[in-house]
């Protein structure tokens, strides 16, 4: 009986262990996912004023430029 609470213990244990890392990496996790979430943002920004810019330069191109 002894042998077996030993066995659980150390069973439980590891499973503490294990719970605890993984709450230590979903929490780096969400720390990853805010972060490439906001370079999205901004890139997508950059992205939009690219293309405004563009469509200003392409409206002042003449139509008939040859």
């Amino acid at each position: 009986m002894e042998a077996e609470l030993k066995s659980l213990e150390g069973k439980l244990e590891q499973l503490i262990s294990l719970c605890q890392q993984l709450r230590a990496e979903n929490h780096q996790l969400r720390q990853d996912v805010a972060t490439v979430l906001n370079v999205k943002r901004q890139l997508e920004d950059k992205i939009g004023g690219a293309t405004a810019r563009l469509e200003t330069l392409l409206q002042q191109i003449p139509e008939d430029a040859t």
